[in-house]
């Protein structure tokens, strides 16, 4: 399902966004999900976008989070605690279609 919905997303990253960044603990079962989501499908998300900015932030000990920037600089964030790879693809699918 992941894959269907990092498909369905394209190249239509940017039309609402503006940057994508997804915190990580390398090692907490929390952030396992986000792990596999980057693991799996990053590459695809990546070159559908080639010029969006797509960051990966790893810190020991952090909880799993989406931050989505849109224009004029305005941030929403959410939690990925706990998510599988499906439920953190649909989070940024959500994060894209959403409007500021």
């Amino acid at each position: 399902m992941a894959a269907a919905v990092v498909r369905g997303i394209g190249s239509n990253l940017a039309r609402n966004l503006r940057e994508v960044r997804l915190h990580l603990c390398q090692t907490s079962a929390s952030s396992q999900g986000a792990r596999d989501f980057i693991e799996q499908h990053y590459v695809t998300l990546k070159k559908a976008n080639p010029d969006f900015p797509i960051l990966i932030r790893e810190c020991s000990g952090v909880k799993p989070k989406l931050w989505a920037r849109y224009g004029f600089g305005k941030e929403s964030s959410v939690s990925l605690d706990n998510m599988t790879v499906d439920q953190v693809a649909k989070a940024i699918e959500t994060a894209a279609n959403a409007k500021p």
